[in-house]
Parts: C-alpha cells; structure tokens; sequence
C-alpha cells in the first residue's frame, strides 16, 4: 500500500490544479479552432499542444518543464528566450515575399507606418496600468500583430512576460478574420469599399535585387536594434530575387520555416505553465492586445481616408487595414471584404504593398523601442 501510494503522488492527477484544467481546455480550444475554423492552423496547432503538454503538473525532482534545469522541453524553448527563432522565421519570410506591389505603389507604405500608431498608443496605455517602460515597450509591439517581432522584443525587454506575450501576439494573429471585418465595416462606407485601384506598373529585376540592400540600410540605419530582424528578412528576400540562388531560397521559405515555426509555437504554448502564466497581468496584456489590435486596424483605415483628401486616385481604405503585420492573413480579409461588396474587385494583390510595409514598420519598431527602453 505504500508503494500504491507513493506511485499515486507522482501522478500528474494527484497534482492537477483547476488553473492546469483551465490551460488544458484553453489549449484544446486552439486546437479546435485551428481545425475547424482553419483559423491559423500552422500556429494554433503547435501552440494549442504546447499548451495542454506544458500543463502536466510539475513533479518535484523531476526536470519536465521549460521552466526546469535539464529539461529538454527548456532547451527547445532556448530558441524563444534567446531570440533565435524570430529571425529565422523573418527570413523564411523574406523569401516568400514578393515587394513588387510595394515598390509600384510607394505611397501604400504609408498604410503600413499608419498601423504602428498602435503600438505606441498601447504602450502609453500600459503605463497607465502600472507596467513599468521595458514591459509597456513590449506589450506595446502586440499592435504590430507581428509574432516574432513581439517574441524578440519581450525576450530583450521582459523575459518575465515572454509566455504571455507571445500567446496574446499568436492568438490575435489568428483571429485577424474576427478581428478586422467589423472595425472596417465601421469606419468606410460602401462606395469607400467599392473603390477600385488600378493596376500596378511592373517593377523591374534591377529594381527588385537593389530593393533589400537599400532597404536594409536605410532600417539598420535608422534603427539599430532591428538590424537582426531587418537583416534576416531582406537577406531571405535577396535569396529569392537574385534567381541565383533558388536552393537556398526554396529551403528557407518551406522546410526551414516549417521546423522553426512547430519549435516556436509548440515551446511558447508549453511555457503557458499555470502555476506562472495565470496571473493577473496575464489579463491585462491580453485586454492591451485586443484594444493594440483594433487600433492598429482602424489607424490604417482612417490614415487611407486622409489620404484620400489629397489624392486624385482614391485609394481603396480597405487597403489601411492590411497594414498590421499579419501576413498575409490581413490582406486576404481586406480581399475578402473588397469582394462582398463588388465580386470583381480584387485587391489582394494591393494590400500586400501595407502588408509587407507593415512586417517592416514592427520591426522598426521593435528596434526604436529597445534602444529607448534599454
């Protein structure tokens, strides 16, 4: 019988807590959302198991969590805390990324810039709920809703923060179908939605190789502490636009991608432990997400219509709402909504231009806000 009861203290049910419970079926709602919903599967998947495995009650003596020494759970979230992942992903990005649209249309880039307003404002609301400036910098990124870029700056900023970050930053990204449709609707009017954009003019080869060297220097320039995540991006960007190296651009943009985000999503759901993660200011960042990303969507939305008062060729204010980081999940609701409105109205092609703008700007960002907050 002592044996018996020994054995029944190292279970996991003699140490399951009600917050385990609550992380457990928070995990198998991603999961199911994932599946059914198809919202995001290739994050809300990874990230849904992280968390129910992450939520096995921790047994003393034994190194099973990314929180313990040892643990083999804590050296694949390694890549999370030291700001590995992040970069990879960008540059996985970069080569998949087509700037043409962007490079046809400079003034859409400033759709792009336009949504970072959510990030500041976001920031200044933090403070206001007694986050201090480096924790505030990096709930502030969340508007972004760029999810490596939020992971890299908590891990500079706030470690202590990172788990619940990252999640608000994924979930947020994958609900922008959610999101995004009403606050549009809101703010344009139907004949605003039904505005078609001409086409936009080819932009040569010259054009697309200089683009990630110029780029690049000018963002580095500008701002140093996004040097890694600007570099990564166009360096993938260079891969697929120099037509000489296909490889390596094939292999980044698929297999690379594809392992480093089932690392990054399953290691940021399995840091989701209750005992650390259900703390008030778990649901304060995840109130701060929430307002950050629907006042990144609607400052796109508004900065188009004012840049509608002085231009001759009216842009579509659809197109603002694509300037969050959500690539390329934002630009197909901006097609989406564009369509139900006039079903020859493609404009998924244009909102990538604030799209990749937006990738960009978050980035800039991240990099102006770990050098102020340092």
């Amino acid at each position: 019988m002592d044996i018996l009861r020994q054995f029944l203290e190292t279970t996991g049910y003699a140490n399951l807590t009600l917050g385990n419970v609550v992380m457990m079926v928070i995990g198998i709602v991603f999961i199911a959302l994932a599946i059914t919903k198809h919202y995001e599967p290739l994050l809300l998947v990874p990230i849904g198991m992280g968390i129910v495995v992450g939520n096995i009650p921790p047994i003393e003596g034994m190194s099973l969590s990314v929180y313990d020494e040892g643990s083999v759970l804590r050296y694949i979230y390694f890549g999370v805390q030291a700001g590995i992942y992040p970069p990879l992903v960008f540059l996985g990005i970069g080569a998949m990324t087509d700037f043409s649209t962007m490079l046809s249309n400079p003034k859409l880039v400033l759709l792009g810039a336009a949504a970072q307003i959510g990030v500041f404002l976001t920031l200044l609301g933090a403070l206001a709920l007694g986050f201090s400036a480096q924790e505030s910098g990096a709930i502030g990124i969340i508007g972004g809703a760029d999810g490596p870029t939020a992971i890299f700056l908590a891990a500079k900023l706030a470690p202590h923060l990172l788990g619940a970050i990252a999640v608000a930053a994924y979930s947020y990204m994958a609900l922008v179908p959610v999101i995004q449709p009403p606050i549009m609707k809101l703010l344009t009017t139907r004949a605003e939605r039904r505005i078609r954009m001409p086409e936009p003019r080819h932009v040569s080869k010259r054009e697309r190789v200089i683009f990630p060297v110029a780029a690049f220097l000018i963002c580095a320039l500008l701002a140093p502490g996004a040097l890694v995540l600007t570099g990564m991006l166009f360096f993938g960007n260079l891969l697929k636009e120099s037509c000489v190296t296909e490889r390596l651009a094939q292999s980044a943009r698929t297999a690379m991608i594809d392992i480093v985000t089932i690392l990054l999503g399953f290691s940021v759901g399995a840091s989701t432990q209750a005992q650390t993660f259900l703390q008030p200011q778990s649901l304060k960042i995840f109130a701060l997400g929430a307002v950050a990303f629907a006042v990144a969507t609607a400052a796109g939305v508004l900065f188009a219509k004012v840049m509608n008062l002085f231009l001759k060729t009216k842009i579509n204010p659809l197109l603002g709402a694509a300037g969050v980081s959500a690539v390329p999940d934002s630009a197909r609701v901006v097609q989406m909504i564009g369509l139900e409105e006039d079903p020859e109205n493609h404009l998924l092609m244009h909102a990538m231009a604030p799209n990749v703008a937006g990738v960009l700007g978050s980035a800039v960002a991240a990099g102006v806000l770990w050098a102020v907050l340092t």
